[in-house]
């Protein structure tokens, strides 16, 4: 058992241990493995101060991350988007309303921070019309944005045919 050498992981190691914990492990898996990938260091007292101060800083880090993550969920549960698509007579839009849209439309209203995974459209939006779109920014945060899916306005200046007189 001279073979065994104590380390102090930095990571959580898969079947070895968690953050913070002192484990056992053969002196080569810690030199050629551990060691380089970053994942532990020699057990001291020293490596046990400097793992509980970083500890403490990414508590601090991530209530503050959660803080801003809820912040950000009651400004989309504010806001209402619109969005201008082009549709036919009926209301059908040419295309559908991506995430990437959303995300832009959210943008116009101050809020960023979105990414297109965490927009969740349970179908595609193909017609016009007012839709609730989820967005989770978390597993554990979340939050519903209403999107007004309106028809595109022609631009000024523009003319169509129904404007042309038969002369």
């Amino acid at each position: 058992m001279a073979n065994l050498i104590e380390v102090l992981l930095r990571d959580k190691v898969k079947s070895l241990g968690n953050r913070g914990e002192v484990v056992k492990v053969k002196k080569g898996y810690a030199r050629n493995y551990l060691f380089p990938q970053g994942l532990a260091v020699i057990s001291t007292k020293d490596n046990l101060l400097v793992l509980e101060r970083e500890a403490k800083r990414l508590v601090r880090l991530e209530s503050k991350t959660i803080e801003n993550l809820k912040q950000l969920a009651s400004q989309i549960e504010i806001a209402s988007c619109t969005i201008e698509m082009k549709a036919n007579e009926e209301g059908i839009l040419f295309g559908s309303v991506s995430p990437q849209i959303i995300i832009d439309a959210l943008a116009k209203e101050n809020i960023k921070g979105v990414t297109e995974e965490m927009v969740k459209l349970e179908s595609p939006i193909k017609e016009l019309g007012v839709y609730r779109v989820k967005i989770d920014l978390t597993p554990d945060i979340s939050a519903t944005c209403r999107l007004w899916v309106v028809e595109e306005s022609e631009p000024h200046g523009k003319i169509s045919g129904d404007n042309l007189s038969e002369e």
